[in-house]
């Protein structure tokens, strides 16, 4: 069907940074297709496949400042950090209007 397009594409990124070294992105990709059964979105799965990433690239400890994304606090992703002694996760407050630098 002409115009439909190719699906979507989801993206997550980090920015590591480590004293001396420049800083690097680390990403995962998924494509969406667009088919029934297929997940429409980054699975937790994901997200530590890129967490392990970063850490064999930056070979040292990682912490991670996330919101609060249902992925990243769900019951699966708590056990999968659990696992990961050199992983630590820092949850943004659900709502710090002082951190706003806008206002």
């Amino acid at each position: 069907m002409p115009g439909r397009g190719r699906g979507r594409l989801s993206v997550a990124g980090l920015l590591c940074y480590r004293r001396g070294v420049p800083a690097r992105l680390c990403y995962r990709l998924r494509r969406h297709t667009r088919r029934k059964d297929e997940r429409r979105s980054l699975s937790e799965t994901d997200y530590i496949r890129l967490l392990d990433g970063a850490h064999q690239l930056l070979k040292d400890r990682l912490i991670v400042v996330w919101d609060r994304l249902n992925a990243h606090v769900s019951k699966a992703m708590k056990a999968l950090v659990a696992e990961r002694e050199w992983l630590t996760v820092v949850l943004l407050p659900g709502y710090a209007p002082d951190l706003n630098l806008l206002s």
